[in-house]
């Protein structure tokens, strides 16, 4: 039984709900924090909470960043996961104000409100868009994003890192910047490839292709993520003068065309493809090198895709909100 609080933001998200069943299930006492937000339907949230909003250690509270630090509860917490974000490559570019609103001035209020409370150790949570498309592969931390940021969405994330170091470096704060790479699996959100490919398969609807089906993504299942994120909380709470950025990743990119065949075997029906242009903003591959995350937090993902595929496909109906 763990004596550490752990705040988690968007708590009621696609890893966040996983991780605070991860993280009370080992005996951590949660705070739980989510401001609904619009982006898709709150019903889909308050589901993904369910199974752990009665526990006797978890503690919620509905609150938006972007108000402020006074808008945070004054509750005493050991560590803060930071993984509450307006998430998507694609919409970000149709609406950068919003994600630079939420992704940087939200991360900064909690930073303020960390500082304020003396809470000094913080897991955040960016982004593999923020390597762009980066020639080199597979991406290794120490390669420089600020030449490859391709999207609004990968900016913001990388504002994030950069003031997260700003605090590492003026009041001593103990944080490791984590890179997530296309996390997916029961819970994952309805504008994802996977979850939307799925259920255009189940309408026998055709599948859209974005450029000739080349582009490829280092699919990471989320219990692995999940695992990651448990691994860098247990790494804070027990060093001191902590500033790292690690990937969490698979490390092995899967064709578009091939995460199809794959989804479709899935849910056992052949798909129907209909090609169009590239979005804007989306990148060629994301690759991650794992290895620092392996040397510094015995990170080890394990899923394969078919296996984390079967079990998004059979949590998919059970969940489906109209």
């Amino acid at each position: 039984m763990s004596s550490f609080t752990v705040l988690v933001t968007g708590c009621a998200g696609f890893i966040g709900s996983h991780l605070c069943e991860r993280l009370l299930r080992e005996g951590y006492r949660v705070v739980g924090l989510d401001n609904f937000d619009p982006f898709y339907p709150r019903a889909v949230k308050e589901q993904n909470m369910a199974a752990f909003a009665e526990h006797p250690h978890f503690t919620f509270y509905e609150a938006d960043l972007r108000q402020g630090p006074a808008a945070l509860p004054p509750v005493p917490v050991e560590v803060v996961v930071h993984l509450a974000a307006k998430a998507g490559v694609g919409p970000s570019v149709q609406q950068p104000a919003a994600y630079v609103e939420n992704n940087v001035m939200g991360t900064l209020h909690l930073l303020e409100w960390m500082r304020q409370q003396g809470v000094n150790k913080l897991f955040f949570a960016s982004s593999s868009s923020v390597y762009g498309n980066s020639t080199e592969k597979p991406f290794r931390e120490d390669l420089n994003p600020l030449a490859t940021c391709i999207s609004p969405y990968a900016a913001s994330k990388l504002a994030g890192e950069e003031l997260v170091h700003t605090y590492h470096h003026l009041y001593q704060l103990d944080a490791l910047n984590a890179r997530f790479f296309t996390v997916y699996g029961p819970r994952q959100r309805p504008d994802l490839a996977i979850h939307k490919f799925a259920r255009l398969l189940r309408a026998s609807q055709p599948i859209p292709v974005f450029g000739d089906g080349s582009t490829a993504r280092d699919y990471t299942f989320v219990a692995d993520t999940v695992d990651g994120i448990v691994r860098g909380v247990r790494y804070l709470l027990s060093h001191t003068g902590v500033f790292e950025t690690v990937n969490l990743g698979n490390s092995r990119p899967i064709p578009l065309l091939e995460l199809i065949e794959a989804v479709g075997q899935a849910v056992g029906i052949a798909p129907e493809l209909r090609f169009e242009p590239l979005q804007a903003g989306d990148v060629d591959i994301t690759f991650a090198d794992i290895r620092k995350a392996q040397t510094l937090l015995g990170y080890a993902p394990h899923t394969s895709l078919t296996e984390g595929l079967r079990q998004f496909v059979a949590w998919l109906p059970v969940v489906e909100v109209v």
